[in-house]
């Protein structure tokens, strides 16, 4: 369970998109891109349970029962066989589970997309590990060189995951948040008829290029 100004980030990351969040914070650890929601259009924040899954079921089910509402259960594994599925699901959501995100393989898709669970994974399998490894437990994890700690903070979407320390995500918020509403603001006057390029530095930034000066490309 998150204390207050924990749950408070939480609900301003709600409204932020994970491309805005790494634009605000590149410091920030983002997951591997072949980590996806199993539903398009699915969102995931929260705190972050991270587990060693040691390609075995016991410890993610160990992990499971030790994760609870608002909390993102984060599974390193491989993209052999299944390390979760229906059952294991409707259990994390029936915790108040915010999530799964799986750096591995879930199964029974059909009904995961279904459920009211977002579920992030490299992809499926019929067939899942066996169960007779001992778990580590509250430790952190590393997912494709980035590591997942113990109450990181985890947003994910369709662009991605990011994860961070609540105190890494609080120095990136309030840059996140102004981005959002400035490409929100940017898209509608797109809407109205404007072009992108009256909003953007396009020839400040190529002739600053070509004299070999410092420049960057922003909007307006």
């Amino acid at each position: 369970m998150a204390d207050d100004r924990t749950a408070a980030l939480i609900e301003r990351l709600r409204a932020v998109d994970s491309t805005s969040l790494a634009d605000a914070g590149p410091a920030l650890r983002v997951l591997p891109t072949g980590i996806a929601a199993l539903r398009p259009g699915a969102r995931v924040v929260g705190t972050a349970v991270p587990v060693d899954s040691r390609d075995d079921l016991v410890p993610v089910l160990v992990g499971l029962r030790s994760a609870g509402p608002g909390d993102v259960l984060v599974v390193s594994g491989s993209a052999d066989l299944a390390l979760a599925g229906e059952l294991f699901a409707t259990e994390a959501l029936r915790r108040g589970l915010a999530g799964i995100v799986i750096d591995g393989l879930c199964r029974d898709s059909r009904t995961l997309r279904t459920i009211d669970l977002p579920v992030f994974a490299r992809g499926t399998s019929p067939r899942a590990y066996g169960a007779t490894k001992l778990p580590v437990t509250d430790a952190p994890i590393v997912v494709g060189g980035a590591e997942v700690r113990p109450g990181d903070l985890v947003l994910a979407d369709d662009d991605g995951v990011v994860v961070g320390s609540p105190e890494e995500v609080l120095a990136a918020i309030e840059g996140a948040e102004g981005i959002q509403r400035r490409e929100e603001a940017l898209r509608e006057a797109i809407g109205r008829g404007e072009s992108i390029f009256d909003h953007l530095n396009l020839d400040e930034h190529l002739a600053a290029l070509h004299e070999g000066g410092d420049s960057r490309l922003r909007f307006s």
